[in-house]
């Protein structure tokens, strides 16, 4: 079983009153993680088994008793033992129509029932539920596994190690780069991780590409141009880290403007891509300027463009890597925080940009290689000159050190060291 380290506040969550509701890509452990809070349940808090109902709206004969709230309410009332707490586990819960309302008509008649949501599509979830459950929930994202999550599956001392910030032998420098670079080539997806064949790897990540276009762009979202939507994804897995050009990448998928705009929605509220915006003093620039475009998971990225070869052999090593660092980010940083990148007029450029609820800023230079000393690009020195960040970083494969530049404490770190750094500055912004 691979340990998720989402499983905890969620658990922590069940006490409370609140609708929980979990979401994330199809096929990322969201099942999973219900079936491990049922046996919590079960097996810690002695719930007894016929308080707990599992409903999984993808299967028709589970979605009909949903097609009209009474019959859910009759269900509840019909089978509530005095004074005892239900639990309803429903997944996929966006298969409701105006499940949002719906669910919020249930959730205030008190019936003593604790509710448990899974969506696939923040899209949905944030058209059906977000408004009307206003108050009354709490969501927590699913992605597919971090590094550290990864590295402990595979090799829990040596990310006990990395945990401990204990010094890395070299032999043990090898395995992490291993671990990097399966990591960044076949991604985070659960399945793909628990498979150790290379051929099957690849069988399970067309497998969830070719569901994702057939359950969620066809049949859910009903796109009508498939083949012009994954075109679209494919461009940009080429363009990983590069700035998205709406009319350029309209005019080479062969859709309107409007089209492509709304298909990148589908795309990052689907989970396959996030967009970073620039960072700019100015905010309404930040608004007009292009965003970077980075995939949630490598395996996905790389499927395709039909690349899976090692990462030192890859003329996109730098790329591939760099997206991978995009990710742990993006799945480690919390609002008010948010994630950017920085560049000017001249072409001078910084990979990351954390701004903190604060004010603060963190910086991060991504290496994809190993390095022996600390040195920075003209870019970043220009950077720290101009905006004094309170942190900044320069992420590699081996080195880990600090030293003092610009005034600013520059730390060489490794990919496994990014979750502690955010959690330990997220946590010093809070205080303050």
């Amino acid at each position: 079983m691979i340990k998720r380290e989402i499983l905890k506040p969620i658990i922590e969550h069940l006490s409370e009153k609140e609708i929980t509701v979990i979401i994330g890509p199809r096929q990322v452990g969201k099942t999973t993680i219900l079936n491990q809070i049922e046996n919590f349940l079960l097996r810690t808090k002695n719930i007894s088994k016929e308080n707990i109902f599992r409903f999984n709206l993808d299967v028709v004969s589970d979605r009909k008793l949903f097609e009209k709230q009474e019959d859910v309410i009759t269900f509840i009332k019909s089978r509530q033992k005095s004074g005892e707490q239900m639990y309803f586990f429903i997944d996929e819960v966006q298969r409701i129509s105006n499940a949002g309302i719906f669910i919020k008509g249930i959730y205030d008649l008190n019936l003593g029932v604790k509710l448990i949501l899974t969506g696939s599509s923040s899209l949905e979830i944030k058209a059906k539920i977000q408004e009307p459950l206003t108050g009354r929930k709490k969501i927590f994202l699913v992605f597919p596994l971090t590094i550290n999550e990864y590295l402990y599956y595979i090799n829990p001392e040596l990310s006990k190690i990395i945990q401990r910030n204990e010094k890395i032998l070299d032999y043990d420098f090898e395995k992490l780069r291993v671990i990097i670079n399966d990591f960044s080539i076949f991604g985070g997806y659960p399945r793909v991780v628990l498979e150790t064949n290379i051929n099957k790897k690849v069988e399970i990540i067309e497998e969830l590409y070719n569901s994702y276009l057939d359950k969620d762009i066809a049949g859910f979202l009903k796109i009508k141009k498939v083949d012009s939507f994954n075109k679209l994804i494919s461009l940009l897995s080429a363009q990983i880290g590069n700035l998205a050009n709406s009319n350029k990448l309209a005019s080479e998928v062969g859709v309107e403007v409007k089209t492509l705009n709304e298909y990148l929605n589908i795309l990052e509220n689907t989970f396959v891509i996030v967009l970073i915006k620039p960072f700019f003093t100015n905010a309404k620039k930040e608004l007009v300027k292009s965003p970077k475009i980075y995939f949630i998971d490598n395996g996905f990225r790389n499927f395709a463009i039909s690349r899976f070869e090692k990462l030192d052999e890859r003329s996109d090593k730098g790329a591939v890597f760099e997206n991978s660092i995009a990710t742990e980010l993006i799945k480690n940083i919390k609002i008010p925080n948010s994630l950017h990148y920085w560049r000017t007029l001249q072409k001078a450029e910084v990979d990351f940009v954390i701004r903190k609820g604060g004010g603060n800023l963190i910086s991060f230079e991504v290496k994809a290689r190993q390095i022996e000393k600390i040195a920075l690009s003209r870019s970043y020195y220009s950077f720290l000159t101009k905006y004094s960040p309170k942190f900044a970083y320069l992420i590699n494969f081996n080195l880990r050190k600090q030293e003092k530049i610009k005034n600013v404490q520059i730390k060489a770190m490794t990919i496994f060291d990014i979750q502690k750094e955010i959690v330990l500055n997220q946590k010093q912004n809070h205080r303050v």
